[in-house]
């Protein structure tokens, strides 16, 4: 019975440790002043370095957003793809803000917040390709450029079990700049994250091959104890939605080649 008992209180115990860890990260981050982002170096339109050696985009500049709610300044840490989710889990940074989508392995590592926004991986290649059709992909000596680590990565390898799938270390542009530069006949990846890449090539030189591949919800993540960091988090996007901040940023960055010309 004094066995049990010992084991109950050593239960609570650490319940409550548990507890006052979790409720400690936003207080940790009022406290220190700073709110430590892991992100990408180069994946517009979420993530880049402007013209003007400014960093901006869409998940940049919601970031920006919750840290002036926070009251607090912000530091950006920069990560290969791969590199983003360690950063996290290590400590290294208090969020994880990317176009990343929050699909069910991902989760067992970290928190996701609700979706921010919906978008899927889609099959492209240069306009004067004969390549028409998923079928067509779906061959032995076509190439598949891909992000390593990304959704586009695992549609491409269940849509295209027969092409060469090549994949590629670092941020979105890579995959485009393979395609362009004739080292992969197709590249895959995120929507939004193409559309934001072809900005820097010339129009009409790519065309799209068949429709979205998946719906992906994207999230921003944080760590499993950070739980009330995560309800911040999503306090925080019901707001700017409710005030109109949230559709400012989308329609801006996401839904329109309006920054282009800007940044």
């Amino acid at each position: 019975m004094k066995r049990l008992i010992c084991l109950a209180v050593m239960l609570c115990m650490l319940m409550a440790a548990a507890t006052t860890a979790s409720a400690d990260a936003l207080a940790e981050i009022v406290k220190r002043g700073e709110l430590r982002v892991a992100c990408q170096t180069q994946c517009p339109p979420f993530s880049f370095v402007d013209k003007n050696g400014e960093r901006t985009g869409s998940s940049v500049e919601f970031c920006k957003l919750m840290a002036k709610e926070m009251g607090v300044q912000i530091k950006f840490l920069d990560y290969d793809w791969d590199g983003l989710i360690p950063a996290l889990l290590s400590g290294k940074a208090d969020m994880l803000a990317a176009d990343m989508t929050a699909n069910l392995q991902r989760a067992l590592k970290v928190s996701f917040t609700d979706p921010f926004y919906y978008t899927g991986s889609v099959a492209m290649t240069k306009a004067d390709s004969p390549l028409t059709s998923w079928d067509q992909i779906n061959q032995k000596g076509i190439k598949v450029a891909v992000l390593l680590g990304g959704t586009g990565e695992a549609d491409a390898k269940r849509l295209f079990p027969n092409a060469e799938i090549k994949s590629y270390k670092g941020g979105g542009p890579m995959v485009i700049n393979a395609l362009m530069a004739g080292k992969a006949d197709v590249a895959v990846n995120d929507k939004t994250s193409i559309m934001g890449s072809l900005a820097a090539f010339p129009p009409n030189s790519t065309k799209f091959v068949g429709d979205i591949m998946s719906k992906q919800p994207l999230s921003f993540a944080v760590r499993h104890e950070d739980e009330n960091l995560r309800q911040w988090m999503n306090l925080f996007f019901n707001w700017i939605r409710s005030d109109g901040r949230y559709d400012a940023n989308i329609k801006y960055w996401v839904e329109s080649k309006d920054w282009e010309k800007d940044h």
